[in-house]
């Protein structure tokens, strides 16, 4: 008889000490340099070839997605069509277009994959193999001959 009030406070307890704990949000994943400079960085790092940047029409255009999203971006795509590389950084304005973002990349990773998939065959192994990466509110696309530099270099732009 004794046991059923004891538990029933611990139960209580235990609740409001999780509730309290889960509460505590982290602290925003934000960038120490603008999308463009990050990008300018990330082309420098990796040695890529010509490529140009794209406006919010091409961005349309190109990756399917409104631009109104984005509080700030920069997409870069091949000046010439013998190259699949391309290199963009996306910075959502609210979290929950994520997913919508994350789509649009990759109707544009596959759109680039149908393109060289009868022409170059090393460009189409280079659409194949692109990286998605989610940090926060950025996104960045890369399509590239060695991806994972470009990728360690977009780490290297955020603070923990």
């Amino acid at each position: 008889m004794k046991k059923q009030p004891f538990i029933l406070m611990l139960i209580i307890v235990l609740t409001l000490a999780l509730s309290a704990c889960s509460s505590n949000k982290a602290a925003p994943i934000e960038s120490t340099v603008p999308v463009k400079e990050m990008v300018d960085k990330m082309i420098t790092e990796a040695e890529q070839p010509a490529l140009m940047e794209l406006d919010a029409d091409a961005v349309k255009q190109q990756y399917h997605l409104d631009p109104a999203l984005l509080e700030e971006y920069s997409a870069r795509i091949p000046l010439m069509n013998v190259k699949t590389n391309e290199i963009s950084v996306f910075k959502v304005k609210d979290e929950k277009d994520i997913p919508t973002i994350e789509t649009a990349i990759k109707q544009r990773a596959a759109d680039v994959q149908k393109q060289f998939e009868t022409y170059l065959p090393d460009q189409y192994e280079n659409a194949k193999n692109y990286k998605l990466v989610t940090k926060g509110n950025y996104l960045l696309f890369v399509i590239s001959e060695k991806p994972d530099d470009v990728v360690k270099s977009f780490d290297s732009f955020f603070v923990q």
